[in-house]
């Protein structure tokens, strides 16, 4: 119980003050447990109505939240990754569990970002699992993505993972896969930058995505569960 393992996670703050990318309305908090903490063996990642105006790095946000990190600990070049999780509900909600390249020189989306489920609170049920890079990114929108419907994502615990090799990238949940990105081999990093290591990141956003319908207040405290999060990797 308490805070997370400061051996295997790190936070994610670096945009309080300058506000989050995609008009997100969240202040990411770091070490405090409102926000992440371990409780009854279940990771919690928990979004809240208040703002934390005593924050050197507040950036005028009126939610706080939580976003974990395995960048500089944990990064991973190819392997299976499952986590196993109960998602959070509510129009303005948009948990995540992604994946970005541990080196950002290229940017955003040259760098190679993998999501593994994401879930807008306004279209219950519906999780998403999508890659990004330079050649399919959302902003021109050509992302190449999949969504799978699963009715009780927000009351009961699922299983989503990632299979990521050379050739491909599945995308599945419970085991069954629903996405699938081929590698096309022509070593181009624009169509495949996912050839180096990317580091996982575990978030629930306010607004943003999540937010095109508006955010319910009433929808907070809004808490991602966590039961487990497991990597495979072939010797």
């Amino acid at each position: 119980p308490g805070l997370p393992d400061p051996a295997k996670w790190t936070w994610d703050t670096s945009r309080n003050k300058l506000g989050w990318h995609n008009e997100e309305k969240q202040y990411y908090a770091a070490k405090r447990l409102e926000n992440v903490r371990v409780e009854n063996g279940h990771l919690i990642i928990e979004a809240r109505k208040e703002r934390l105006s005593d924050k050197p790095d507040f950036g005028g946000q009126d939610y706080a939240s939580g976003k974990i990190i395995t960048r500089g600990l944990a990064d991973f070049h190819y392997g299976y990754i499952e986590v196993r999780a109960k998602l959070p509900c509510g129009r303005g909600i948009w948990p995540a569990i992604w994946m970005l390249a541990s080196d950002d020189t290229p940017g955003w989306p040259a760098m190679g970002e993998i999501d593994i489920m994401e879930h807008v609170g306004w279209d219950p049920g519906r999780v998403h699992g999508t890659v990004h890079t330079k050649a399919y990114n959302h902003v021109v929108n050509t992302q190449k993505g999949s969504s799978h419907m699963v009715p009780d994502a927000c009351a009961a615990f699922h299983t989503y993972q990632l299979d990521w090799n050379a050739d491909r990238i599945l995308i599945g949940i419970d085991g069954r896969a629903h996405m699938r990105f081929d590698n096309d081999h022509k070593g181009d990093p624009a169509t495949w930058p996912f050839a180096t290591p990317e580091y996982l990141i575990l978030n629930v956003a306010v607004g943003g995505w999540g937010g095109q319908m508006g955010i319910d207040d009433a929808a907070f405290p809004a808490k991602m569960e966590v039961d487990y999060v497991r990597v495979w990797q072939k010797k």
